[in-house]
């Protein structure tokens, strides 16, 4: 069989609560033309599950009818349906659209749980990417589809979305890569820890030369949402967000203030404004003394901001006393105002405190409900998260596995600093005493992000690590010489190399069936 056009092939990268997906190949890598949330909807009218609870025993979305969920159950849960078929579920903008409306709708996140909960719901998914975003025809399939998926998954479930993807798709090829190891691939290393921040789940995930250390990974249960409501509530401190959020006017009721500061708290994370301080260290950033390479500031494109950091030293300069004392003040408060909803909301330094419940989960004790907790429910600290999951590793492996620490997810490239804080408060878990010193003993820990010339990925790259890193195994037959600790490798990546086994073709399929994907698979195993 020969190889396929770099035009035709499909990446689809499945992550817990989104799907991000391109169609061909290009000379240099693109972002994903097509992004959207891995939640399916289900009017109440198409039928729904006996008692108001799904197969699985969960209870529906806390969004409607009133229902809260119970402590410890996932805000995004799963809501399986038996009855119900591929085109009952809305996918996407129409899904978008039934909610804008207020329609009885009831939502469910088949992969929040970073396994397949409902293939009906998962199917749904990929038919929306392929036919109506992707515009593919399925009767004249001839694209291989790359899907991206979280780690770990069963043989069964391997073959079971290989039958999906050549029954119901009518895929040209197949292949399946795990999606850590796609972000590792992001960054041009073979071995690392990925540490991949979601929403409600933070993943942990070693990897040796290739291959991830399955026995090593781990999950935290601390994530996005819970920074997002802590960082909400340290604002109900600041009267200018509370202004906002309940005029004295006309005051909102409870419910209304703590959405609004929720919705506040995401757009100033989104927009850049928080920053993560390394351990022991303050937030402050010293701008640029001066520019010695003007080379360099022209290709990373950063020629304008030079000259404005310039004139702005320059008016500066010419300021009343009076005026730069009030300059000096707003930077040693690092104030900003933000616009939001029609205000002007001013906040100082407590934003960069945003990322503290990842390092330190007990800070969200005082905003839990007041019960006995159960020990064994605790999440650990980040820290102690990546370094007790690099202690599973062998000895003589973890020397090579910090040398790339790759913090990525939806935080990437919008919250500064989060990957050199980490490495700052990993310390215990490298040598400390050089006496002691091993020629296997780890020494230093080093952060990676996406190399910069990854033109289209420069100011997104690691959020989008596992879409790019993707797209690379789909693009390159072998990938030679990755320089990586002075040593060169070669990986066999797929669809560029027929004779390599690392995808399905239609004749595979039509031989071996769905069990194919075991076979030529061997990195999943």
């Amino acid at each position: 069989m020969g190889t396929f056009r770099d035009s035709s092939i499909i990446i689809i990268e499945t992550g817990r609560t989104a799907i991000r997906a391109g169609l061909g190949i290009h000379e240099l890598l693109r972002t994903p033309t097509v992004e959207i949330s891995a939640r399916v909807g289900l009017r109440q009218t198409a039928g729904e599950p006996s008692n108001g609870a799904d197969t699985n025993g969960k209870q529906p979305s806390a969004t409607l009818d009133g229902w809260r969920p119970p402590r410890h159950a996932s805000i995004l849960p799963h809501y399986s349906n038996p009855t119900a078929k591929v085109h009952d579920y809305l996918v996407g903008t129409p899904l978008d659209e039934a909610l804008a409306a207020e329609q009885d709708v009831l939502l469910s996140w088949p992969f929040a749980d970073g396994d397949v909960c409902d293939w009906t719901q998962a199917e749904a998914l990929w038919k929306y990417v392929l036919f109506d975003q992707l515009q593919i025809k399925r009767i004249q399939n001839e694209s291989p589809v790359i899907l991206s998926m979280p780690p770990g998954l069963s043989r069964d479930s391997l073959e079971r979305i290989c039958q999906i993807f050549f029954e119901r798709f009518n895929a040209a090829g197949f292949a399946i890569v795990e999606r850590p190891m796609s972000q590792l691939y992001a960054t041009a290393q073979l071995s690392g820890v990925v540490v991949d921040i979601g929403y409600e789940q933070t993943d942990v995930t070693p990897i040796y030369d290739g291959f991830i250390i399955h026995n090593a990974r781990s999950s935290n249960p601390v994530g996005i949402h819970k920074c997002e409501g802590y960082l909400a509530n340290i604002f109900r401190s600041n009267q200018s967000v509370m202004a906002a959020a309940s005029p004295a006017d006309s005051p909102n009721d409870p419910e209304t203030v703590k959405q609004f500061l929720l919705d506040f708290v995401r757009h100033v994370w989104n927009e850049g404004l928080v920053r993560v301080p390394s351990d022991g260290q303050t937030v402050e950033i010293p701008e640029d003394e001066g520019v010695t390479d003007i080379a360099a500031v022209l290709v990373a494109g950063k020629e304008k901001a030079v000259i404005e950091t310039g004139m702005r030293k320059k008016a500066t300069a010419k300021a009343s006393a009076a005026e730069q004392a009030r300059a000096r003040e707003i930077e040693a408060l690092d104030l900003v105002t933000v616009e939001f909803r029609g205000h002007s909301i001013t906040i100082g330094k407590e934003r960069h405190r945003f990322c503290e419940p990842l390092f330190d989960p007990t800070l969200l004790k005082s905003m839990q409900p007041r019960h006995v907790d159960n020990a064994a429910d605790e999440p650990l600290a980040l820290q102690d998260a990546v370094g007790l999951s690099v202690e599973q590793a062998e000895v003589d492996q973890r020397q090579y596995i910090w040398q790339a620490l790759f913090v990525t997810g939806d935080l990437g490239n919008r919250v500064k600093g989060v990957g050199t804080a980490l490495q700052s408060r990993l310390s215990p878990y490298i040598l400390s005493t050089p006496d002691q010193q091993t020629e296997v003993q780890p020494r230093s820990i080093r952060v990676v992000n996406v190399p910069e010339y990854f033109a289209e990925f420069r100011e997104k790259g690691d959020r989008l690590a596992a879409f790019l890193g993707t797209s690379i195994v789909a693009k390159v037959g072998w990938i030679s010489s990755l320089l990586l600790h002075s040593k060169s490798y070669t990986v066999q990546i797929a669809f560029s190399d027929s004779q390599g086994k690392n995808f399905v073709s239609k004749p595979d399929y039509d031989e071996k069936g769905p069990h194919a994907i075991i076979e030529m698979s061997p990195a999943l195993f």
